[in-house]
């Protein structure tokens, strides 16, 4: 995997909080970028999918309409699937800040929960067991209360030390295997080392960038999703 180059400016991307030159430098989205998603006009009977993270699944440094979780309901209304997306993503926030939002997020009634948590934590250098201990809090919540999970990993900069890295890397693999649930290791597959794809920053998809986000997770989902 080529998970060494993009390591950095993956961790960096969960970071909010930006200079406005640096807001403005990141919606240079560059030629033609694709059209806005619209809204979805009917929720009735619509099973619910939340998009619970940070800045990558708040679609951070865009205008409304152009994160992976708008694309990922263009992707499903495409498919024929009844599925309403409810993105519920706090750039900058922690394992510790989904705990808080839990009741918040449950509150959906969710039938499926993306949960893209965790790289914040790394970057302020939390201890990696306090940062299990709030995903398996997570996980085991949103399963009780019904819904499946897609636990979506990260890893971090090599300059963390290897030994925090190597105990950081193998809790969403563990975590997911313990609780039974779908692991998609890397969200920006694909995405991240292409500059195209990226904003300004070097840090954040594009509205092209995060249409491919939502294909991939789309393809993590099938197997989780009814007709």
């Amino acid at each position: 995997m080529a998970l060494r180059g993009m390591v950095l400016c993956l961790t960096l991307a969960m970071v909010s909080g930006c200079t406005k030159e640096g807001a403005e430098a990141e919606r240079d989205w560059g030629p033609a970028p694709p059209p806005p998603v619209a809204a979805v006009s009917e929720d009735h009977g619509r099973r619910v999918i939340v998009a619970f993270g940070d800045s990558l699944s708040a679609g951070f440094g865009l205008e409304a309409g152009y994160s992976y979780p708008n694309y990922l309901q263009k992707e499903l209304d495409r498919a024929g699937y009844a599925y309403k997306v409810v993105p519920e993503a706090l750039s900058g926030d922690t394992s510790g800040g989904g705990v808080a939002r839990l009741t918040q997020i449950l509150a959906h009634k969710p039938e499926i929960v993306i949960l893209e948590l965790g790289a914040n934590d790394g970057l302020r250098g939390i201890p990696v067991e306090k940062t299990r201990e709030n995903l398996d809090l997570l996980i085991g919540e949103l399963k009780q209360s019904g819904a499946k999970v897609l636990l979506a990993g990260i890893t971090l900069p090599r300059n963390y030390g290897a030994d925090y890295i190597r105990e950081f890397d193998r809790m969403y693999p563990e975590l997911a295997k313990k609780h039974g649930v779908k692991l998609l290791p890397f969200l920006l597959e694909g995405v991240a080392l292409r500059k195209e794809l990226m904003l300004a920053d070097a840090l954040h998809p594009n509205p092209e960038g995060n249409r491919m986000v939502a294909r991939t997770v789309m393809l993590a989902l099938v197997e989780m999703l009814e007709k």
